[in-house]
């Protein structure tokens, strides 16, 4: 058959309809279109195949045949079609030949435009850039989430890929439900034109779809039209590359007012207390700018008879007591290098036989616990800073390499279901296709510098201080050590970067990137808070850092097995729990538990107590409070653990984080009840760090559970939650997560900083351990 048409002034595009009522696969209906510029060809029925195998048949084919343009150096020429039907069948094959010219080929800008596809009839159409727009979004909805469907994106090139087996070989692509959205930029298509595909996929498993249990074993099924979808196609205008120009201004200027906010906060202490910023006293301030002295050293607050359990001055049993800046040694650097290590004197007989009698008194107090060398526990918390520099580089530099690969990928092979974007607000800029996610990440790394300005101010203040031998830093007050903030402030910055890793391409294979340091970080509060009254029990940089090696590999075991496989969660659970107990059990007996020869020994020694202390007598714990903490504690961690293994949750990484989360906020919690109990006061500043604490977290955690995608589902599933953009048009729900998680973890940092400010004028052997 030949056919003559003359096009349009407009691009014009003509489709192809035919339909067989035979259903023998041994003779198909052979269909060639020739063209000036190309050829044709399928055949009738159509076979399209499916997992395991699956054929399905189509009798009714319809193509749009790839358009010819005239070219500005010659005028509207007519056009011919030449088809060609041929058959080896012995017998005579009905059929239908229908050739029509498409009204609305071209899509229009802001214009919605609806249409119906199937697998076997596919449509495309072509999208010209207006003068003044250099991004546009593509916008795809439907009312059915089913038949799964392909929207694809392809440059003006003949033949158009637009069945499901070839649709993946040109251009950007992605799988479709009820939604798909596509950014488009003017300079990935010289011709300033494109052709958007959308092809309807034979079966339904992409999209999250199952198999109909009806079509189940490898026979041919005839569908014929049932698998059609109507869709609605909208092509909007992006933002305008001044936006990106605000929303970095936006991002940074927002956190530099954090930097002003603390030299004003700085300044306007110094003036209301009139003590000069170059006297060595202590701090009550976020940035460290002074402290306020007392006549009376043991302030009034301090509960009477509270001394009970206090170290003797004149005592001459080992360790260090407390004594007058007269008889004390001169205090030297931290970093001398010619003070003695902690083994030297630790490991001795007497040693060891007096800490047994100290730290298992009913009434602990500050002074029992801070009875070793300041130099040699200030070089053992420094530690903790100059290992977290090092494992941040080693694990950070393969992170960078790998999330550089995905974008790649993702560029190279144009398949837009590797990476789990909110496509409706996801900027591209230069490689990155998401470039808001990233920049949004910012508040964390300035405002963890600027954490570590505070402490570095609050550190050299107490270095001149203790130069001076300035009574109150050397017996009053919580002992100053800065090694675990240091660490925090870089855990923090770290966890801006690998969080801007992580949404590079955000996938169910990388998110623990975006979770490895929340962990170190919810684990640095819990160690900063149990060292501030149990600064010589501490854990060391070196078991801390193992146990959060730890974790992050029960993490990566749970990425990998934690999906469907009972036996994991059986195992962790079961280290979860024997954990917990191991860990109450030193906490309870403040470190002087000894497992002995045999490893079980410390579980063994814990069943007793319960046995004799709750079973046989019924006696009041010796430990009170310790204990009322400890079964709570326990009793959440067993929910965890519980919860974990009967639901299996598949997001294995957030479930780690939660329990560090709700152990952390468990601590806390005990922390400031006991410290109201003690007769302690909440100074201004750590009281509004408090309160702006909670507020941000509050605010911070109703954009975080606003689920714009989600890897646990396909790609598909994932777009439907997508949502456009919220914040200055650039930024969206997640990325405002991002902005109020960085403020809420910084007023974290600091209420840690400064909760115990108010005791800088107690003696410390008035000041209880809890």
């Amino acid at each position: 058959y030949t056919s003559l048409y003359s096009p349009f002034p407009q691009v014009d595009a003509v489709r192809v309809y035919v339909n067989s009522s035979s259903e023998n696969l041994r003779y198909p209906v052979l269909f060639v279109v020739r063209q000036q510029k190309g050829v044709l060809s399928w055949q009738v029925p159509l076979i399209f195949r499916g997992l395991y195998q699956r054929t399905y048949n189509y009798q009714e084919v319809s193509r749009t045949l790839c358009p010819s343009e005239p070219t500005p150096e010659t005028r509207p020429s007519d056009q011919i079609i030449f088809v060609d039907v041929a058959s080896m069948a012995p017998f005579n094959i009905a059929y239908e030949l229908l050739v029509t010219r498409l009204e609305n080929f071209q899509l229009e800008t802001n214009k919605a435009f609806n249409f119906t596809a199937s697998p076997s009839q596919p449509q495309y159409f072509l999208y010209k850039f207006p003068q003044d727009v250099d991004s546009v979004i593509i916008n795809v909805v439907s009312d059915a989430a089913y038949p799964c469907s392909v929207v694809s994106v392809q440059d003006i090139v003949c033949p158009v890929y637009d069945l499901d087996h070839n649709v993946e070989f040109n251009g950007v692509y992605q799988s479709m439900t009820k939604q798909a959205a596509i950014t488009v930029q003017r300079k990935d298509f010289p011709g300033e034109q494109f052709f958007v595909v959308f092809v309807i996929k034979p079966e339904d498993y992409a999209c999250g779809g199952s198999v109909p249990s009806s079509i189940h074993g490898n026979v041919n099924r005839t569908w014929n039209l049932q698998r059609t979808k109507n869709l609605q196609v909208t092509i909007v205008p992006s933002i305008k590359k001044s936006v990106y120009v605000q929303a970095m201004f936006f991002s940074f200027l927002s956190f530099l007012s954090f930097y002003l906010g603390s030299v004003v906060v700085a300044f306007v202490h110094y003036i209301s207390t009139g003590v000069k910023l170059t006297v060595p006293l202590g701090s009550v301030s976020i940035a460290g700018s002074g402290m306020m002295t007392s006549s009376h050293p043991i302030s009034a607050s301090t509960p009477e008879g509270s001394s009970y359990g206090a170290i003797d001055e004149s005592s001459s049993s080992g360790g260090r007591q407390l004594s007058s800046p007269e008889r004390r040694p001169a205090a030297a650097s931290d970093t001398d290098s010619s003070v003695e290590e902690e083994s030297d004197f630790d490991t001795m007989p007497e040693i060891e036989s007096d800490k047994n009698i100290i730290r298992t008194k009913v009434f602990l107090y500050l002074s029992d616990l801070s009875r070793k060398d300041r130099r040699i526990v200030s070089k053992k918390y420094k530690i903790y800073f100059w290992n977290i520099i090092t494992i941040a580089v080693f694990y950070a530099l393969p992170v960078i390499q790998l999330v550089i690969t995905y974008q790649t990928v993702v560029n190279v092979t144009g398949n837009q279901d590797i990476c789990y974007y909110n496509f409706l607000c996801a900027h591209p800029l230069g490689v990155l296709s998401a470039f808001n996610n990233i920049l949004s990440n910012v508040g964390h790394m300035m405002l963890g510098f600027l954490f570590l300005l505070i402490v570095l101010r609050r550190d050299i203040l107490h270095r001149r201080a203790m130069e001076m031998k300035d009574i109150y830093t050397l017996d009053y007050g919580i002992p100053k050590h800065f090694g675990l903030f240091y660490a925090m402030g870089i855990a923090l910055m770290m966890e801006g970067v690998l969080s801007a890793c992580y949404h590079v391409c955000p996938n169910y294979s990388n998110f623990q990137f975006d979770t490895s340091f929340m962990y170190m970080i919810a684990g640095l509060c819990m160690l900063k808070l149990y060292q501030t009254r149990h600064p010589d029990i501490n854990a060391s940089a070196y078991s801390a850092y193992a146990s959060f090696a730890v974790v992050i590999s029960l993490a990566v075991l749970g990425v990998v097995f934690g999906k469907n496989d009972v036996w994991f969660w059986v195992i962790f659970s079961m280290i979860h729990v024997l954990a917990s107990l191991a860990l109450s059990t030193q906490i309870y007996y403040m470190g002087r538990f000894k497992i002995g020869e045999c490893y079980l020994g410390m579980f063994r020694r814990a069943v007793m107590v319960l046995y004799t202390d709750c079973i046989q007598q019924c006696s009041r714990p010796m430990y009170m409070d310790r204990m009322v903490l400890l079964i709570v504690g326990n009793v959440v961690n067993w929910s965890f653990a519980i919860f974990g293994l009967v639901y299996r949750p598949r997001d294995f990484a957030s479930y780690i984080l939660g329990i560090f989360i709700c152990n952390l906020l468990l601590y806390l919690a005990f922390y400031i009840i006991m410290k109201l109990r003690s007769s302690e006061k909440l100074l201004p500043i750590p009281m509004f760090c408090i309160v702006a604490t909670a507020v941000v977290w509050a605010a911070a955690l109703y954009f975080f559970f606003q689920t714009l995608s989600s890897w646990e589902e396909t790609p598909a599933e994932s777009r439907e939650k997508n949502r456009p953009c919220i914040l200055l048009g650039f930024f969206d729900d997640h990325d405002v997560w991002h902005f109020l998680s960085a403020a809420a973890l910084f007023f974290s940092f600091l209420v840690l900083l400064t909760l115990d400010d108010d005791l800088d004028t107690v003696r410390r052997d008035k000041i209880p351990v809890f």
